[in-house]
């Protein structure tokens, strides 16, 4: 580097810092915030919304393609706008604390209102989903670019940072397994318990006012110890330093096929069953087996090869090939036989689902990345990168199922009377998409930049981490 940075100063001039500890209920709120009953209400949206629009609300599948491609564009964008207003917040509670407080509100009313039914014409109903599936992004956006950011501005190693990213994927896998799997039931039961007839309105109320505890907990437990003072200086000044790193866009195309392949595992699963095998009876069953194969990925298969791996690079590199040859073998075999059908399925999502949770290591290592080669701390900035990355991602699934199925002639509610290249396009969206994205992200991961400077960029770490606590002591 040209000039020296102050990070650059420090790991010239401190020692190395004791190792560092997470409390247990910093670690706990962390995992379960976005992770947690919020998590919940996003796998029931992502493996059911898009059936509810077109089969009970009859909104035609282009029109519903069009509502999720303009809410999901418009939820990237201002994922960015979210990030660089969280870095240069001020209050007396820190930068990205007070949004914990009032997103999981905001959360329960969009959550609900997108489950509405209003009796309005056609033309109605779609701006009605619209507007209020916006309301629901943004809310997510809130929460989610403030939620990334805390946990490298709470704890600098890795080891911790990655006991708590771990946390959080099993806490996915856990609601996942819960919302794909077991929504029909839960829909019935308060059906049943209040007298209505639509359960996803009282469900949505009572997840969204659990999901509170979660994010006050991280309101009251965390502590923003490694961030620089709110910046004076000119807003795109920043900007230009952070997007001047061409060399970061490998992991935004990883967030992107990330996002993209794990939006697919779900949201297309429930149209292969119900259409292509055509046995709408098992879709709780093969949505358990999807769902439980990404717990296990979690809960089980993630700790275990980031131990034999060290590092997500190389887990990521391993689990996505293995994914991409299970894959490949269900599009060409995968109806002919069930067992097979549920044996390879719960592989391929044991090996795919961890890349949804390594992808937020990815996201500390270019915070990391961009302190140590400008000296800044851009958290928010980055965090909101990839949460543009991933929505960017979420945008192309949400929209591009729907309008493959459009293109395709897909005929709402008529099991068994699909045209063959409707049945093709289930297939290739639930199999053959998943492989050709697999192949992207391994392409872009030879690119990672952080690699090659993973040494000295933990040296800084150490050593910021120091000069924060003498400063603490003095």
């Amino acid at each position: 580097m040209a000039e020296k940075t102050e990070a650059t100063v420090l790991m010239e001039t401190a020692t190395k810092a004791p190792k560092e500890k997470v409390s247990n209920l910093f670690a706990w709120s962390h995992a379960t915030s976005v992770s947690g009953t919020a998590m919940l209400i996003a796998a029931i949206i992502g493996s059911y919304f898009s059936v509810y629009m077109t089969d009970t609300m009859m909104i035609p599948a282009a029109a519903a393609s069009m509502i999720m491609f303009v809410a999901t564009l418009w939820d990237a964008i201002n994922d960015p706008m979210m990030g660089v207003i969280a870095d240069r917040t001020k209050s007396k509670w820190g930068r990205y604390r007070p949004y914990f407080v009032v997103a999981p509100i905001l959360l329960t009313i969009f959550g609900t209102l997108i489950w509405l039914n209003p009796d309005f014409s056609t033309n109605g109903k779609i701006i009605y989903v619209l507007l209020t599936y916006i309301g629901y992004g943004m809310t997510v956006t809130m929460y989610t670019m403030p939620q990334m950011a805390v946990l490298p501005a709470h704890v600098k190693t890795d080891d911790q940072r990655n006991k708590v990213i771990m946390m959080g994927a099993g806490s996915t896998a856990v609601m996942f397994t819960i919302g794909a799997s077991f929504t029909p039931q839960m829909k019935a039961f308060f059906e049943g318990a209040f007298g209505v007839s639509n359960g996803y309105i009282p469900l949505m109320i009572v997840l969204g006012l659990i999901s509170c505890l979660s994010f006050w907990g991280l309101f009251a437990t965390a502590k923003e110890k490694y961030i620089a003072p709110v910046s004076d200086t000119p807003l795109t000044q920043d900007l230009k330093k952070i997007l001047r790193h061409k060399e970061l866009s490998p992991f935004v195309i990883v967030w992107i096929m990330a996002s993209m392949g794990y939006g697919l595992m779900f949201a297309s699963s429930v149209f292969y069953v119900m259409y292509y095998l055509g046995r709408p009876d098992l879709i709780s069953i093969y949505m358990l087996v999807v769902s439980m194969g990404a717990l296990v990925s979690m809960v089980v298969l993630m700790p275990i090869c980031m131990r034999i791996f060290k590092t997500a690079q190389r887990t990521l590199v391993v689990t996505q090939i293995a994914a991409i040859i299970c894959y490949v073998t269900l599009f060409f075999v995968g109806s002919k036989s069930m067992t097979l059908l549920y044996v390879i399925t719960f592989i391929a999502t044991s090996v795919a689902s961890m890349s949804n949770a390594l992808v937020n290591v990815l996201v500390n290592d270019a915070i990391d990345y961009v302190q140590f080669k400008d000296g800044i701390a851009a958290n928010g900035v980055i965090s909101s990168i990839k949460g543009f990355a991933q929505k960017c991602g979420n945008t192309v699934t949400n929209s591009g199922i729907l309008a493959v199925l459009a293109w395709a002639g897909y005929r709402a509610g008529e099991i068994g009377n699909q045209p063959e290249s409707t049945m093709f396009a289930i297939n290739f969206l639930r199999f053959g998409a998943p492989a050709i994205i697999g192949g992207i992200l391994l392409i872009a991961l030879k690119f990672n930049p952080v690699e090659k400077h993973r040494a000295d960029i933990l040296e800084m770490k150490e050593l910021i981490r120091d000069h924060s606590e003498d400063n603490h002591d003095a």
